[in-house]
């Protein structure tokens, strides 16, 4: 990058720092009313024996699975993935994904789980034979392979039927500056999941307590941050691989290459570019001893358990192997520090 570059850079990065601390007055109310609370919130469980975890059936466990063959009900015509709702053979109702997000999203909810964070329960079905699909669906139509069958689907329903209150917010939650919320800081960095919207954040009721989880980790296992295409941002072997991880280590804080600035091009879509840049506080500043805790947690894995949720993610052996080992290296810098 040439020096005029890094100029431009550094003016833009500036001014949108500027641009994010002039948010309106009424746009922080909504925040802080977003995150208004009856009961005890809660964002972190102790996960108890962290080596005796079944991560291939991950949070719902293998009795949990959906009951095929399932039953098409409607297409979901929300955000960029294609979705559509089903209902399998014993009633219960799912959320299908299909597309590049279906893998790296079952693999990513199993790892936030193991270590205590609350998740989804997501299966992955390489072959999933839903009854009465429309002859052609508005979205992801490529992924029917026959009359009825689909291929790459993931599978969600929210766990134990709770009740979704409302979403959350990254800067406005009853959370802020805790061990717990910086350890998920910590987690989404590990995966690189990158698309840090509250919309993918929400907030289950369980009895009195009321539940934090990120429900949309769809981005992860690719580069840092939203790169130029959607092939090289999540689900990429190559880009997770060579991503930095730690960027900055002091005796009190540490740095992590997440999520990285959008190309500068993308400048053009001003307001995604400016998300982009205002969330990059979630990687930066973390205090060392949170960061330590959290690798502290991942370390009780063993190789095999994140084998397996990568084998629950449809990929193949040699595939699960070669994530498995940058998963292990990122958690292996975590616990030098």
């Amino acid at each position: 990058m040439s020096s005029g570059e890094k100029t431009v850079r550094r003016s833009l990065a500036l001014w949108l720092a500027l641009f994010a601390a002039s948010i309106s007055a009424a746009a922080q109310e909504k925040a802080a009313k977003s995150d208004q609370h009856a009961g005890p919130a809660v964002i972190w469980v102790d996960p108890g024996d962290i080596e005796a975890k079944d991560l291939f059936n991950g949070p719902g466990g293998k009795e949990e699975r959906p009951q095929l063959p399932a039953k098409f009900i409607k297409e979901d015509k929300k955000g960029t993935n294609s979705k559509f709702d089903v209902e399998d053979a014993a009633g219960e109702k799912w959320k299908a994904k299909l597309g590049i997000e279906a893998q790296p999203e079952t693999v990513a909810s199993r790892l936030i789980w193991a270590v205590g964070y609350f998740a989804n329960e997501n299966y992955y079905l390489t072959n999933l034979e839903v009854k009465g699909l429309p002859a052609h669906l508005k979205r992801g139509e490529g992924h029917v392979i026959s009359p009825d069958h689909l291929d790459g689907v993931r599978l969600q329903r929210t766990p134990d039927h709770k009740k979704k209150i409302h979403g959350w917010n990254w800067r406005h939650n009853p959370f802020w500056g805790t061990r717990e919320f910086n350890g998920l800081r910590v987690m989404m960095a590990l995966i690189s999941n990158w698309d840090l919207k509250d919309d993918n954040n929400a907030i289950f009721k369980d009895h009195k307590e009321e539940e934090y989880l990120v429900t949309d980790v769809g981005t992860a296992f690719g580069a840092s941050g939203k790169r130029w295409t959607e092939a090289q941002s999540k689900n990429n072997l190559k880009e997770y691989r060579h991503a930095k991880f730690i960027t900055k280590a002091t005796p009190e804080y540490v740095d992590f290459s997440f999520p990285r600035f959008p190309p500068f091009l993308h400048v053009f879509a001003l307001p995604s570019y400016v998300h982009q840049v205002r969330m990059r506080f979630v990687g930066n500043h973390v205090p060392r001893a949170d960061a330590k805790w959290v690798g502290a947690l991942l370390g009780q894995l063993s190789t095999r358990q994140i084998e397996d949720a990568f084998r629950a993610g449809g990929y193949s052996p040699d595939q699960a192997a070669a994530f498995t080992k940058v998963v292990e290296a990122r958690i292996a810098e975590l616990n030098k520090l």
